[in-house]
């Protein structure tokens, strides 16, 4: 076939997706056919584009001219026979099987022969829809993500039907348009989805098992990984019905427990609570349809927690890397009196000007003063041994991640620090009652994984295991609060909620390019542009270190035990063969040596 050219598009289906695929190809210079049933739904689709290019034109992104041409070039109808003049039509129908066959098969008999049909699932079939049509050869996935005019990634889905020549057509559309297209196999949730709803599931299981709070969760990954909302958030905005479908197609082809869809989900949906735009779903909101989230009954309140503060006037670190220094800087910064310890007095005094030179370069940056650098920086006292601790009120350590180094320390923490004082551990895979049992006073033990780096990040998981003193629980809430930091609750298990739910995610990435499904570099792009991640899953893992990754899904897995848990055998030997990320110049992707 030669490759049509598409000048003329249809929209079927004219909800909130259809209606943005319209906007980006009318204000691209395509004609465009909206098509939808429902006369109301035409209607606010035809408001919808009136008022964006409005606004357009109040933000100068467009001349009054040129919105008077893009909404001559949108026009609708509610029969699909208006199709008959497209050179190409995207279904945009709801997520059934039956529904898209049906408009599939139906615009086989209305448009022309070199018409393309591109089908915007993203959990059902191409192949099969596809296979159903008089011309299965003319028919692929043109996977838009929501808003599409704001959203830069479109998945071009071929099945093994697909000509070339329909795909380079409806590629270079999407590039006209300003997207940048991937190129993807026929399987549930392709790229983007396949990764996120993986993920999402995890989060709606890990509310279910009531480990954590929504609001906990949510703000984890918000300020734990830098998205720009959280799991469970984002599954009210999608629509749980919806995420419920991608990942019953995800686990008919998987038999992967990972994608086995939360009961929770099913028990929302079944309940009509579907998200936004019900009202109501993880979260409730001020109507159908509505953005703003209302108080309910599992509003946590601000006054309901357990335990009464100690009063923290000094502060302990323990360490002397970059975490360390990092938690230092913050508690100095904060006001609090700070005990430096390292293994040596050469190692503390190197943590110390380490210190030192971060607080230059935030002066140099016009966040704090020079006078401001010097008083948080003489709070800082650098000491050689674990002894000098003995009269801090909080003692955190940021030693290795080695469960043996950590007990050690614990014990040793025991014989100096003064009765009462809290004694927390920094760590983000290993056991917190194992360093609680290396002591005499189990109760005043607890977690507080801190991210790095320290004084940039502001989430805090506060980890308190079977035997914390809800007093010690209160106290590094309240400790947090202080010193900036985001406070959320977890319960002393592998993973904490943030690498619980971001490293099965990091290892199913690299699944797939083990499966030569999609290229590094599509994943990446697909992440970033079509979930709004900060980076790509390659990139992340070569920052974070393929070792330290490894080491994080090992626990994961030896902990839940789940057979999709189990690290991916290309991560395993990348690491065998030294290719350790950015710090050994090459992990996933080579980096020029310093």
């Amino acid at each position: 076939m030669d490759r049509p050219t598409l000048s003329t598009v249809a929209v079927v289906g004219l909800g909130t997706m259809g209606t943005g695929i319209a906007e980006v190809l009318a204000r691209a210079g395509r004609e465009v056919i909206g098509i939808d049933t429902d006369q109301d739904a035409a209607r606010r689709a035809a408001a919808a584009l009136e008022a964006s290019t409005a606004r357009a034109v109040e933000r100068e992104r467009l001349t009054e001219r040129e919105r008077r041409d893009v909404l001559a070039r949108f026009r609708t109808f509610g029969d699909l026979q208006a199709a008959a003049e497209a050179d190409l039509v995207i279904e945009v129908v709801p997520e059934d099987y039956g529904l898209k066959h049906r408009v599939i098969t139906e615009l086989d008999g209305i448009v022309k022969p070199s018409a393309v049909i591109a089908t915007g699932t993203n959990a059902l079939s191409v192949t099969r829809l596809a296979a159903d049509s008089a011309r299965p050869e003319r028919v692929l996935g043109m996977h838009f993500f929501n808003p599409a005019p704001a959203m830069k990634l479109v998945e071009i889905v071929s099945s093994v039907l697909t000509a070339p020549e329909a795909v380079a057509a409806v590629t270079d559309l999407a590039l006209d348009l300003g997207k940048e297209p991937i190129a993807v196999g026929d399987r549930p949730g392709f790229v983007a989805d396949g990764l996120l709803f993986g993920y999402l599931n995890q989060a709606a299981a890990m509310y279910e098992s009531r480990y954590a709070t929504r609001e906990d969760i949510d703000a984890a990954m918000r300020l734990g990984c830098g998205l720009p909302m959280g799991p469970l958030a984002l599954l009210d905005l999608i629509g749980i019905d919806t995420a419920r479908t991608v990942l019953e197609a995800m686990y008919a082809e998987s038999r992967d427990r990972l994608h086995a869809p939360a009961p929770v989900l099913g028990q929302l949906t079944a309940a009509g609570l579907t998200g936004r735009k019900a009202g109501r779903g993880f979260y409730t909101y001020d109507g159908p349809g509505s953005s703003a989230v209302v108080p309910d009954a599992l509003t946590p309140r601000a006054d309901g927690r357990a335990g009464t503060p100690r009063e923290v006037r000094s502060v302990g670190v323990v360490g002397s890397g970059t975490m360390a220094a990092g938690i230092a800087e913050v508690f100095a910064g904060a006001g609090y009196p700070v005990v430096l310890a390292a293994r040596s007095e050469e190692k503390a005094e190197r943590a110390r000007a380490r210190i030192a030179s971060s607080l230059e370069r935030s002066v140099r940056k016009g966040r704090m003063t020079a006078g401001e650098r010097e008083e948080t920086l003489a709070r800082i006292t650098p000491a050689g041994e674990p002894a000098a601790l003995s009269g801090v009120d909080l003692a955190v350590e940021a030693v290795a991640e080695d469960l043996r180094v950590k007990k050690e320390l614990f014990t040793a923490l025991d014989g100096v620090c003064r009765p009462g004082a809290v004694l927390a551990t920094t760590t983000s895979s290993l056991p917190v009652v194992a360093c609680a049992r290396a002591t005499s006073r189990p109760r005043d033990v607890i977690g507080m994984h801190f991210f790095n780096p320290a004084p940039a990040m502001k989430l805090v998981e506060v980890v308190r295991t079977v035997l914390t003193d809800d007093d010690v629980h209160a106290t590094v809430r309240e400790v947090c609060g202080r010193i900036g930091k985001h406070p959320v609750d977890c319960g002393d298990r592998a993973g904490f909620i943030v690498n619980a739910l971001l490293f099965p995610y990091l290892n199913n990435a690299v699944k797939m390019v083990q499966a030569h499904y999609a290229s590094m570099d599509d994943i990446d792009a697909a992440m970033r542009l079509g979930g709004g991640y900060p980076m790509g899953p390659f990139e992340l893992l070569d920052v974070v270190g393929l070792d330290v990754s490894l080491a994080i899904e090992r626990v994961l897995h030896q902990e839940f035990r789940e057979p999709g848990l189990a690290p991916a055998p290309l991560l395993e030997h990348l690491v065998a063969a030294g290719c350790l990320g950015r710090k050994s110049g090459r992990g996933f992707r080579e980096y020029a040596r310093r």
